[in-house]
């Protein structure tokens, strides 16, 4: 799992290069907490990731990564899954945060369309505020904890089939000779000479 991690998401290096992330955060991305692949850590960077690709801000980078120093939790994941949400994305899943609301909260559907700009939030935003809050944070909420829970269960699950594994690859180790060649061989019989040699 932590090969298949360090496969995906870029390094220590490169996020700490980030000249955003560098710029607003500084010494806190020097923190070795925050580059760490194990079940925790990735388990809780994935929560924070999925929570803040819902949040309908130009800046979910930013906010993502400060919630992982504040947690301690593996940063370049956290980043990373906030562009579940990008400019091809962004469209639908935030019209069904706001499908999602309006069922909540019983509304009538309205006119609801996307942009990311800052005069969106402002202007366009002011009018059905509440249900597309409403259904971000659902969304949001709901993606972390499932989001939590699978990591979880598959990192349990991939620990277990390794050991597994490793078990089986001692087992065909101990019953090989030094040479190579199995030691649980069938028994040669020796046959019995009845009565002396002439």
């Amino acid at each position: 799992m932590r090969t298949l991690l360090r496969n995906v998401v870029p390094g220590a290096r490169e996020w700490r290069a980030h000249p955003s992330l560098r710029r607003v955060f500084g010494q806190p991305l020097l923190s070795p907490g925050l580059w760490h692949l194990n079940r925790g850590s990735v388990a809780w960077a994935v929560s924070i990731g999925l929570f803040m690709a819902w949040v309908p801000v130009p800046f979910q980078m930013i906010l993502a990564a400060g919630v992982a120093i504040l947690v301690r939790c593996n940063l370049p994941v956290a980043v990373a899954l906030v562009w579940i949400s990008n400019p091809v994305t962004v469209a639908p899943l935030f019209f069904a945060a706001q499908k999602l609301g309006e069922w909540m909260l019983d509304v009538p559907p309205g006119d609801f369309r996307i942009e990311l700009s800052l005069r969106w939030l402002l202007d366009e935003l002011g009018k059905v505020w509440e249900p597309f809050l409403l259904g971000c944070f659902v969304m949001g909420l709901g993606s972390a904890i499932l989001g939590q829970i699978a990591v979880r269960l598959l990192w349990r699950a991939h620990v277990m089939v390794s050991w597994r594994d490793r078990r089986i690859r001692r087992r065909r180790s101990e019953h090989r000779a030094p040479d190579g060649i199995p030691t649980a061989t069938a028994p040669v019989e020796i046959p019995r000479e009845h009565g002396p040699k002439p």
